[in-house]
């Protein structure tokens, strides 16, 4: 069984995904435009190119996304993507990376478990928290 979660855009999930490549390091999987797809009626022309679905791969982990149907969007709250690094100088340049354009909720620091731990929301709007812990 795999869990992996799935992200919703406001037209902007290709950028996104290609930003977390640059940031992460994973590998784009895949990238479904609505165009070509049963989904394309359901679309205007303008939106044709936006990504119906996308995979992201980091390691083992999988990042699924789209961009939601116009109208359809609602921004992510109550959930943050966690990522677990283990060098604390990976850790903080992960962090500054996606924090770029966006919004440091906690910026990154030494915590009572953790060397550097850091809060933020990317310029797409999603929560992440990076989290690299102190050795055992």
């Amino acid at each position: 069984m795999k869990l992996s979660p799935y992200l919703s855009f406001n037209g902007c999930c290709e950028t996104a995904f290609k930003f977390y490549e640059q940031c992460l390091g994973g590998k784009i999987e895949s990238m479904m435009p609505y165009k070509g797809s049963p989904m394309e009626a359901e679309v205007s022309a303008e939106w044709g190119n936006k990504v119906m679905h996308g995979e992201f791969k980091l390691g083992e982990f999988v990042l699924m996304g789209s961009d939601c149907m116009p109208g359809k969007y609602e921004a992510a709250k109550g959930t943050s993507l966690m990522i677990g690094i283990e060098d604390p100088v990976e850790a903080e340049r992960a962090f500054n990376a996606l924090a770029e354009n966006g919004k440091v909720v906690m910026p990154i620091q030494e915590t009572f478990w953790a060397e550097k731990f850091g809060v933020l929301e990317d310029q797409f709007g999603i929560p992440w928290m990076i989290n690299c812990d102190k050795p055992m």
